[in-house]
């Protein structure tokens, strides 16, 4: 399984360098010196169509610059543009993660039950709007439910049992 981390959009001045769109949390670590990553020519693809190793990577205007590992040339890093960036699971690591954090993976499909055991439907997308992450709730037979990540609302993630305990506040339903 991969993860994306970003898209590489285009080249950046004549040495080789490519501007990314980064898609992580941890953009240090995933484009650091030495980090191997996926190439996919799109977001459903399930087979890399190879990897690249990053050289070196710098923050400008927005957008991480990087170098490959054996590129210094525009004219060779050119059939990158467009390519999707993705990072392979068993180089994820929890130790990226604070405690009480969990990457999108791991929460998106869990299932959602009140603290007294009402299942209430199952987290299909994250959304970041702001302050706090929402999660969208599939229910059955109604809409979704838009579930703000905040102490008051969440009570326990239990990723071995695949659910989220929550107290539905007042107008949240």
């Amino acid at each position: 399984m991969y993860y994306k981390v970003g898209t590489i959009v285009n080249t950046h001045g004549i040495r080789g360098e490519l501007r990314v769109v980064a898609e992580t949390d941890f953009p240090k670590q995933r484009f650091k010196k030495g980090s191997q990553l996926a190439l996919f020519k799109n977001d459903q693809d399930q087979k890399p169509i190879g990897t690249i190793t990053i050289n070196s990577a710098r923050q400008h205007k927005g957008f991480i610059l990087i170098t490959l590992a054996g590129y210094d040339n525009i004219n060779d890093v050119l059939k990158y543009k467009g390519l999707i960036l993705k990072v392979a699971e068993e180089d994820l690591s929890d130790k990226d993660l604070d405690d009480g954090q969990y990457y999108y993976h791991q929460i998106i499909g869990l299932n959602v039950v009140t603290e007294d055991g009402k299942k209430i439907g199952t987290i299909k997308e994250i959304m970041a709007p702001g302050a706090n992450d929402v999660w969208v709730v599939a229910r059955p037979g109604k809409d979704d439910l838009l579930l703000p990540v905040i102490d008051q609302v969440v009570k326990k993630i239990d990723l071995s049992a695949g659910q989220v305990i929550v107290e539905l506040m007042e107008g949240l339903e």
